[in-house]
């Protein structure tokens, strides 16, 4: 009877598609399909609340990657402009958040012209400025009928940074604050008689060291007596606000993570001293991650915080510096406001949940989803969750990753057969490796790769010493980082030694260019829009990275060799492991001749290589068909490298 019983049960789960099949890793059929990976799906960022209207970005890739602004009211979803416009700022050519909202009214930034544009009781949009630049950071001045702005203009062969106050009702501009490289996170107090932004030099960074200051306001919006708040040797200021009754927030590192401060009466106040982060380097503008939410007559903060990795919510009282830890599912946290009485938003991520726009009701810590990243539906049976890994690093510290194992509830790999290992180099190298459920992971996951994102030293979420233990040492560290993460996995025999692929964009694809030239650990390597030159790099970039490397390699020219000994092009004799390389034809940050150069080489020496240009793309892929054409080449070329069956879906 039992055995009769076993198979009855053997039967039924089979039938069910219980019973895995046995296949060569990389080969596996998956259901995130390369359609999955842009069919119904959006980049969300960028809430901004106005009264009871919540407002976000959206990025369609399905719309050859236009930026749309919706509109939440009532329960409702609405876009907010038309299809033949595209909110998205070039400044700094990363941008951000890209218009505001107030009174029912939106401010936004034009992608084709650049020139700032006003909506009005859904009407078609009409321009207010005249085309001589770029503009982002607006802020609106109600009382007065004016629009202050961060704007990036030329003048001659100079790109001239500054913040202008546009008249509303005359369209004049003037110029406000200007004479530094940079200015950025603008704030107006309630009673719009006080202004505050940061500002900063070459060669720093926004990261490195930037200053905040404070101006009046006139009736005309002209700026008087302009005064410095914060901004030291080694502190970097951001995220700047006024609260409900007029004082003076941000966030500084001063303590050596950045933590929320209030400027007293004497003195700058730590509000919640902690070993976390409660912002992130701003690669772009508009980024937030704290509010105020009313409470009678006073107010509290609530503020998403990163530890370690991962995101926390935290209650905090700025007058008692008491906190508690708000319980939430996501472990990432962003572009959080309050949006009513005790209510906050913010976009919320975690290891099996896609980006999505969360309202949570403070009161009964209840939420509403309104509106989702991806309209997919993947069975958690396919969907890896990452184990971070600690190891020890070449300077003698410890350094982070998460690696995610091959997860396929169909199949398994052959006996005696270890998976693949793909080893992610960030961009930045400031980001981080993210928690949020990114399908281009599962892609490789449910494929039967293994996926290592590594948190090399540099990188941002564990505070000001973690992030400078690069500087110097970009081409170093970066690499033996991801060469000793990956030798951690070959060590437990999680991943097989001789079938290891490390690949990255931007500045990843520099740490993944150069692992494969200076090291002889990985085998095959994919880098999207990379640097291969050091030096061309320091001659040919934007404003604002022209200094960076001042940093992370040395001053040029006075570095110059060290510039050559770390440039993977200078060094191709040394390089025999396939690559392919995928460039954005319009990438002003990283030149296309920067990948181009190095796959001439390698087809001179005979190396498998390939190169995609995409047409009309820049530092990174928004259109659907290059997003799909790019992993589906890139999965192509690593079959043919370790000669695997290549599934085409």
């Amino acid at each position: 009877m039992i055995k009769h019983l076993l198979k009855i049960l053997l039967i039924t789960l089979t039938c069910k598609g219980f019973c895995m099949q046995s296949a060569p890793y990389g080969s596996w059929v998956s259901p995130v399909t390369l359609d999955s990976l842009v069919k119904k799906g959006v980049g969300l960022s960028d809430i901004c609340v106005d009264k009871d209207i919540i407002y976000w970005s959206e990025l369609r890739p399905d719309e050859k990657g236009r930026g749309a602004i919706v509109k939440y009211e009532n329960k409702n979803i609405k876009d907010v402009i038309g299809k033949s416009y595209n909110a998205r700022s070039l400044v700094h050519e990363y941008g951000g958040k890209s218009y505001t909202a107030v009174n029912g009214c939106i401010y936004f930034i034009n992608f084709k012209d650049q020139n700032i544009y006003k909506v009005e009781n859904d009407k078609q949009p009409v321009c207010l400025t005249k085309g001589n630049g770029r503009y982002i950071d607006l802020v609106i001045s109600e009382k007065n009928s004016k629009l202050f702005a961060v704007k990036e203009r030329k003048e001659k062969d100079e790109t001239i940074n500054e913040i202008i106050v546009l008249d509303l009702l005359t369209k004049e501009e003037k110029i406000v604050a200007f004479g530094h490289d940079f200015f950025s996170s603008i704030a107006i107090s309630p009673d719009e008689k006080k202004l505050a932004y940061v500002y900063w030099d070459h060669p720093n960074m926004p990261w490195d060291n930037t200053f905040l200051i404070e101006v009046d306001i006139d009736d005309s919006g002209s700026v008087l007596n302009d005064r410095q708040i914060a901004g030291e040797k080694n502190e970097s200021i951001c995220e700047v606000e006024y609260s409900l009754d007029g004082s003076l927030y941000f966030v500084s590192d001063r303590n050596g993570f950045w933590n929320i401060y209030r400027r007293g009466n004497s003195s700058l106040e730590n509000i919640c001293l902690m070993d976390a982060e409660f912002a992130f380097p701003h690669w772009v503008f508009g980024m937030r991650f704290y509010s105020f939410v009313k409470d009678g007559d006073s107010y509290y903060i609530v503020a998403a915080f990163e530890e370690n990795g991962i995101y926390k919510l935290i209650k905090i009282n700025p007058f008692t510096k008491d906190y508690t830890i708000i319980p939430t599912e996501y472990t990432q946290i962003e572009y959080l406001s309050c949006c009513s009485d005790q209510k906050i938003v913010f976009i919320g991520s975690s290891f099996d949940k896609f980006d999505e726009v969360v309202i949570l009701d403070l009161k009964n810590n209840k939420k509403e989803i309104i509106k989702k990243s991806k309209d997919f539906s993947l069975d958690k049976e396919y969907i890896s969750t990452p184990e971070q890994i600690k190891f020890l690093s070449s300077d003698g510290e410890y350094s982070y990753a998460y690696y995610y194992p091959p997860k396929n509830k169909d199949y398994k790999g052959l006996k005696d057969e270890l998976p693949l290992l793909i080893v992610q180099s960030h961009g930045g190298p400031t980001s981080n490796a993210s928690t949020a459920l990114n399908l281009k992971v599962q892609f490789w996951t449910s494929r039967g790769f293994g996926f290592l994102d590594v948190d090399y030293a540099g990188s941002s979420g564990y505070g000001r010493a973690y992030r400078k233990r690069l500087n110097d040492k970009w081409g170093i560290i970066d690499i033996d980082d991801c060469v000793l993460a990956t030798k951690y996995l070959c060590d437990k025999k999680m991943v097989d030694k001789d079938r290891l692929i490390i690949r990255g964009g931007s500045a990843g694809g520099y740490t993944t260019m150069a692992a494969l030239t200076f090291r002889d650990v990985f085998k095959a390597g994919a880098s999207y829009y990379g640097v291969s030159d050091l030096e061309a790099l320091a001659k040919d970039t934007h404003k604002f990275e022209m200094r960076y490397l001042d940093g992370l390699v040395g001053k040029y020219p006075d570095k110059k060799d060290i510039y050559f000994q770390r440039s993977p092009i200078n060094f191709t004799k040394d390089l025999s492991c396939p690559i392919i390389f995928l460039q954005g034809e319009d990438d002003k940050i990283v030149p296309p001749d920067q990948s181009k150069k190095m796959y001439d080489i390698l087809v001179k020496k005979g190396i498998p290589t390939e190169y995609l240009l995409f047409e009309k793309e820049a530092h990174g892929f928004r259109k659907a068909e290059n997003i799909k054409k790019s992993l589906q080449s890139e999965l192509c070329f690593y079959s043919k490298i370790f000669h695997f069956p290549f599934i085409d879906k």
